[in-house]
């Protein structure tokens, strides 16, 4: 069997660095149609917006915001065969003259709705190759459950209650003793049968009965992650308060990474290979904040996963253990059985 079926991840994952006009901007070379764009600015403040191909290019959200969703024409325009157009004057995708931003964008496709499960989606759009699922559903304030159509058990998932002012809660199939939320620095709490009753099955995703997963007649949009050799993981590390810190395995070069502390107190953090296209990266930015881009350098990215070469905290601090989210840029051995070379 081969070792992974994706040989290059910006065939489903891809970062788009762009600096505004102020004017209408089409942004080609992404590789793909994208299905969700998690839009940041860089270079001064500005809220994650969040956009995907289900809800409709003019429906956006804030992950550093709890609001409920709101309709813009001034983010983007389309999503297009290779990349997407950012609306004219779209300060909000960080359009406005010389603003920069990282537009992070990942590919999904079928729009079958899967069979099963207490809740059927109202839309989706599902990437099986990739183990990527965005679904659109109505809450119905009980316990349920939804088909996901990914053929494996997803390991994270976040879900946002589109119609109240609610947190973010995020899932960790592979840390049951409790949920977070996208919005918060929080550490991960016991509240996890309230959003998500029990870990996703190879079929199905569990909710709880809270506001934020699962509101009684509200709209809610889910992302869902199934991890694929070579091309993502979602696991832990512990810290070490070393510099030389701990490796972390995860079969291919990353291209982006995000982790947070899951017992303790402090953000949400990204990098991504095309801001910081050389090692040591840094340059982070926090999904739970509108603040600019941090530049301290914190990891290597290396053919294989990452090294942490910080003591801080946030990263590396050995009272506390930490999860992260990451996606390739190619895999340490492709589909042939080659080695791909570190960067």
């Amino acid at each position: 069997m081969a070792y992974t079926t994706i040989n290059k991840g910006e065939d489903h994952f891809n970062t788009a660095l762009t600096t505004g006009t102020g004017s209408s901007q089409a942004v080609t070379g992404l590789g793909f149609q994208p299905d969700w764009i998690w839009g940041k600015r860089r270079d001064s403040t500005g809220h994650n917006s969040i956009f995907d191909s289900v809800r409709g290019i003019t429906k956006g959200l804030e992950t550093n915001q709890t609001n409920a969703e709101f309709t813009s024409t001034d983010y983007y325009s389309s999503f297009d065969s290779d990349g997407f157009t950012i609306a004219a004057g779209a300060s909000g995708a960080g359009n406005g003259s010389s603003q920069t931003a990282a537009q992070w964008c990942w590919k999904a496709g079928s729009t079958s709705v899967p069979s099963g499960g207490s809740i059927t989606p109202t839309a989706v759009s599902i990437n099986t190759t990739a183990g990527f699922g965005i679904y659109a559903y109505v809450g119905t304030g009980s316990d349920a459950t939804i088909a996901h159509g990914l053929g494996g058990a997803p390991k994270f998932i976040i879900t946002k209650n589109r119609d109240t002012s609610t947190n973010w809660p995020v899932q960790l199939s592979f840390y049951t003793a409790g949920a977070g939320a996208l919005n918060e620095d929080t550490a991960f709490t016991g509240n996890f049968g309230d959003y998500f009753n029990a870990v996703p099955t190879s079929t199905l995703i569990n909710l709880g009965d809270t506001n934020g997963a699962n509101k009684s007649g509200d709209k809610h949009i889910m992302y869902a992650f199934r991890e694929i050799q070579g091309y993502s993981k979602f696991g832990e590390y512990g810290g070490t308060s070393n510099a030389d810190g701990p490796f972390v395995y995860t079969g291919f070069k990353p291209a982006w990474v995000m982790i947070k502390m899951k017992d303790g107190t402090d953000n949400w953090q990204i990098l991504d290979n095309k801001r910081s296209p050389f090692n040591i990266v840094g340059g982070y930015l926090l999904p739970d904040s509108n603040q600019a881009t941090i530049n301290n350098d914190v990891i290597d990215f290396t053919s294989n996963g990452f090294k942490l070469r910080t003591t801080a905290g946030s990263w590396n601090n050995s009272s506390y253990d930490y999860m992260f989210m990451a996606f390739a840029e190619h895999p340490f051995v492709s589909s042939t059985g080659t080695p791909v070379a570190a960067r």
